[in-house]
């Protein structure tokens, strides 16, 4: 009969989750499997209520997914809502060995890039069993390359005396590089754990909760909005503009509205609500008087939406200062910035623009929303239609901002619904917006709005999505019954394939032979009955007039609003967008 003291895989795992949650570590999202079950056991224990768990077994909040690659953005979820509250605070997803492992790279690669704390825990087979064709059993050890900030090879528990000590000690060091406590770079870390069977829960108690080995990493102070620094920028009166991407956080508003310089706002920014920020503004870079006049540029965060702000930032004549607090990288993708700081620098501070600079980009982000929503509005009908009227994309985008008020949270997805609500948002006091723009893929987009909305839970949390960024993740609907639900409304732009292709190069008509089938993708799915597989609540939405009644009231629990939209015309619209925002502003800055 198995003793006690022969589990020492049972011991480490319970080992581990204590300096975990001694770590800050609240969350662990599990997927079943074998060779993890020591982990799975000791989390089960770590998940009941208070009064319930055993003695020794810290509080944690255990997250249940059968799919390895969706429990990995909804662990990335969770942690991108830490970070929203100010809580840089590592969350943990734990897989078992083999192709298991290698399904969290798509979100590894996410959290790399975007600067999320997320914790990499794979089980592994011992040592001796690698390389001898066993059975789940892969080089797993280096799986993640360059993308993590820390990764580990932990040999198989064997009882030893010390080995709790040193297991502690290497989770500290991975947990500190997770949140970048010493390099203010935090991102995903990878601990590889081998266990020996038996890999049962045995009848041992948890260990008491000890110190030894752990180390609790004083973070680095955050950076000041303003630090001294040499002065060598160009005159006072350069015609400016502030650049805010992904991430830019208020920094980018602050600095300006100190200098009365024009603020370029991504949504996912977190500098919206500022009345420097000009809407649409991405169609008024092209203009000679407006984008033609910018001399200096002032980057922070990583723009990644827009084509014309790339080309204003890659532009010989146009002076480029980065501001980049965080990681060894910054954003330069046209190799042109002069200057890159970890701060704000002094320097930078009462250098307003040439008279009347803000005013100008104002009153043409003004009248290019004007122009817009004529555009999207139609205009009367002389009899009703039967049909209603057709949705487009934009007009989409703008009716989610009405609907989202100032306390919400809007998850965005990659492609055309985060770029129609670049050039729709115009809130004066945002939401807080969220999207996957580390490498800005359409990977795991509903299973990291799931995490946000389970680690947001007071706030209502909408998400909006492309069809092919839906249909690719899914598998994020599935939760079974003994998990927690999160109240989330999905709403999907489907126009039955990937229309962002008709706004590029690959839209124009000498590649119509080949377009429908290798850009466009139609899928013909039908997502009511995809929904109800899930049992998930499902609204179909035809035309404009049925918007507002359908996101007005998402209700509790899990929702999937499809909102059926024109792809047909999406590269005409845009086009004529464009042309007629260019003729109104002729027309006013001659």
């Amino acid at each position: 009969m198995t003793t006690p003291s022969t589990h020492p895989a049972t011991a480490s795992a319970r080992v581990l989750l204590q300096a975990f949650a001694a770590l800050g570590v609240r969350d662990v999202v599990l997927c079943p499997g074998s060779r993890s079950a020591p982990l799975a056991y000791a989390l089960a224990d770590a998940a009941l209520p208070d009064g319930e768990r055993p003695a020794g077994a810290p509080a944690l909040r255990l997250h249940v997914r059968i799919d390895e690659r969706t429990a990995a953005f909804l662990a990335l979820g969770l942690a991108k809502a830490a970070v929203a509250q100010g809580d840089v605070r590592p969350v943990a997803v734990v897989t078992t060995s083999g192709t298991a492992a290698a399904n969290l790279h798509p979100a590894a690669l996410e959290a790399a890039h975007a600067g999320l704390p997320l914790v990499l825990v794979t089980a592994d087979r011992p040592h001796e069993l690698r390389g001898t064709g066993a059975n789940q059993t892969t080089e797993q050890v280096g799986l993640f390359g360059a993308a993590v900030r820390f990764a580990a090879d932990v040999p198989a528990p064997t009882g030893r005396p010390g080995e709790a000590r040193d297991l502690r000690h290497v989770v500290s060091r991975a947990l500190a590089a997770a949140v970048g406590a010493r390099t203010a770079d935090p991102g995903p870390v990878h601990l590889d754990l081998a266990y020996r069977e038996p890999l049962g829960p045995g009848a041992q108690p948890w260990p008491a909760p000890a110190e030894d080995g752990l180390v609790r990493v004083t973070a680095r102070s955050a950076a000041p909005f303003v630090a001294a620094g040499p002065d060598d920028l160009r005159r006072d009166d350069v015609p400016t503009v502030v650049v805010a991407g992904d991430g830019a956080g208020p920094h980018a508003r602050l600095l300006a509205e100190a200098n009365d310089w024009p603020l370029l706002a991504e949504p996912s920014s977190g500098a919206l609500g500022s009345a420097h920020a000009v809407p649409a503004y991405r169609l008024l870079l092209g203009h000679p008087a407006l984008g033609g006049q910018v001399r200096r540029a002032v980057v922070l965060g990583r723009p990644t939406l827009s084509r014309p702000v790339a080309r204003l930032l890659a532009r010989d004549d146009v002076e480029l200062v980065v501001v980049a607090p965080h990681g060894r990288d910054w954003p330069d993708a046209g190799r042109s910035a002069t200057h890159v700081h970890t701060e704000v620098p002094a320097a930078l501070i009462g250098r307003a623009g040439p008279p009347g600079w803000l005013d100008a980009w104002r009153a043409a982000g003004k009248t290019a929303a004007a122009v817009i929503d004529s555009v999207l509005d139609p205009g009367p009908r002389t009899a009703p239609s039967r049909s209603g009227t057709r949705v487009t994309g934009p007009v989409l985008a703008r009716e989610v901002v009405r609907a989202t008020q100032q306390r919400d949270v809007l998850v965005v997805g990659s492609s055309n619904p985060v770029r129609d609500l670049d050039l729709m948002a115009g809130w004066d006091v945002p939401a807080l917006v969220l999207a996957n723009r580390g490498l800005a893929g359409i990977d795991g987009t509903v299973s990291t709005a799931i995490g946000v909305a389970l680690g947001l839970p007071e706030r209502r949390v909408r998400a909006l999505v492309g069809d092919l960024t839906f249909l690719h993740d899914a598998g994020g609907l599935l939760r079974g019954p003994l998990e927690p639900t999160a109240d989330l409304q999905v709403v999907v732009a489907n126009d039955d394939g990937g229309s962002i292709f008709a706004t590029l190069e690959h839209g124009a008509p000498e590649h119509a032979a080949v377009f429908e089938r290798v850009f466009a993708t139609p899928h013909g799915a039908d997502l009511s009955a995809l929904c109800a597989a899930y049992g998930v609540r499902h609204t179909r939405v035809s035309d404009v007039e049925g918007l507002a009644p359908a996101l007005a009231a998402p209700g509790r629990g899990l929702s999937v609003v499809e909102v059926r939209v024109d792809r047909a015309g999406r590269r005409a619209l845009g086009e004529r967008i464009e042309s007629e925002v260019r003729d109104a502003l002729d027309r006013t800055l001659g």
